[in-house]
């Protein structure tokens, strides 16, 4: 099993997509990049901590590749927008790829390369690329957030539909039970 751990705006949004994928273990919702030990949601949220809501994706590369999973990731959210995604704004909810190994960041420097080729966006990817620094698991609250809240506001006009996106951009590569 690898890991991987994404940031690209909400951290709802990305658990709620990247869990479908076939070859995904876990999805779990958290924090990483920032200066203090133990943020919580408040503090990450007030963006004073320096902190990227993320999810930390445990997979088997044997099924899905890192490359697979970040194409999954750059599907789902806008890579072009700097501590944005859509109505949510602040470092918090920047797009970033943290590394766990050099094979990773080639991968992620080679695929934004790629992409970038082909001008799938009108702007620049902004997407960060750095080394893995600790993970900080968010409340319990937040894990598993759709599927607890599928009434919530939030969760019907943002979550439900990035999830959606993703089963019908990758339909080959659902999990079993989702196909």
């Amino acid at each position: 099993m690898e890991t991987a751990i994404l940031g690209g705006g909400c951290f709802w949004c990305l658990e709620a997509a990247l869990r479908q994928l076939e070859g995904v273990a876990s999805v779990i919702s958290g924090y990483s990049g920032g200066h203090i030990d133990h943020p919580d949601y408040r503090q990450v949220c007030d963006g004073s901590t320096g902190h990227a809501e993320v999810v930390q994706v445990t997979f088997d590369p044997d099924v899905i590749d890192f490359r697979t999973l970040l194409e999954a990731f750059f599907a789902i959210h806008d890579p072009t927008t700097k501590n944005r995604q859509g109505n949510d704004v602040g470092t918090q909810y920047r797009s970033v790829i943290f590394t766990c190994s050099s094979e990773q960041e080639r991968t992620a420097r080679d695929l934004i390369a790629a992409l970038e080729t082909q001008r799938i966006w009108p702007r620049p990817i902004v997407t960060e690329v750095l080394p893995a620094p600790a993970f900080w698991r968010a409340e319990d609250y937040h894990q598993d957030y759709l599927a607890h809240n599928p009434a919530q506001p939030y969760c019907l006009a943002v979550v439900a539909p990035k999830a959606a996106k993703l089963r019908q951009k990758f339909a080959a590569r659902l999990k079993r039970e989702r196909r």
